[in-house]
């Protein structure tokens, strides 16, 4: 019985990063110190600084996972369309599903870079998982057959944007719903200029 109890307990890296996610999203990254996350996983700080290297590397590790789990979950979305045009339109409905679920605090790498100083982790990691976002929409547009599919990015992106602090600052809770119809027009129009571009 120790045994399996020992084995199905987390590792002390894993209780670090669930007490950081919690913490940090809820309260913000600045917010919270490093002692309230010792205390929440259980844990030394001298484990956290070996296993992160300080708080920022911390931070790093937080904004990461989040980013995978944000990637992952609009793939997810994307990836239930085989029709061009509503994979495109895919991120929205994943930003919907998220905005719906209990203590949405809105876009964790807005709120972990609003305040952080140039170099650090919160901007760095915040600025890779932007240029992904832009990306994910270029390809989307692009395969949907949208003319100038780098601007439809630029313009689906900043309506994901604006939803995201819609529904974090005037609690609007149908803000992706709203971009999403919005983002319907524009690529729309896209592809309707695509198709008649010259070849």
């Amino acid at each position: 019985m120790p045994a399996t109890d020992t084995a199905a307990r987390p590792s002390a890296r894993d209780r670090l990063l669930a007490a950081a996610d919690e913490l940090f999203y809820a309260e913000g990254v600045h917010t919270v110190g490093i002692d309230r996350v010792i205390e929440r996983a259980g844990v030394a700080k001298a484990t956290l600084y070996s296993t992160f290297g300080s708080k920022d590397g911390l931070v790093r590790a937080y904004l990461e996972g989040r980013h995978a789990e944000r990637r992952d979950r609009v793939l997810a979305h994307v990836e239930r369309h085989t029709d061009p045009r509503e994979r495109a339109l895919a991120p929205f409905d994943a930003l919907d599903d998220r905005i719906a679920q209990p203590g949405f605090q809105g876009c964790a790498f807005v709120n972990a870079s609003a305040e952080a100083d140039e170099g650090t982790a919160a901007t760095e990691v915040s600025r890779e998982v932007r240029a992904w976002t832009r990306a994910l929409f270029t390809e989307l547009a692009t395969a949907a057959g949208a003319a100038e599919p780098a601007a439809v990015g630029r313009q689906l992106h900043l309506l994901y944007d604006g939803a995201t602090l819609s529904a974090r600052m005037d609690r609007e809770a149908d803000a992706a719903r709203a971009a999403r119809a919005a983002a319907a027009g524009i690529l729309d129009a896209a592809i309707v200029a695509g198709a008649v571009a010259p070849g």
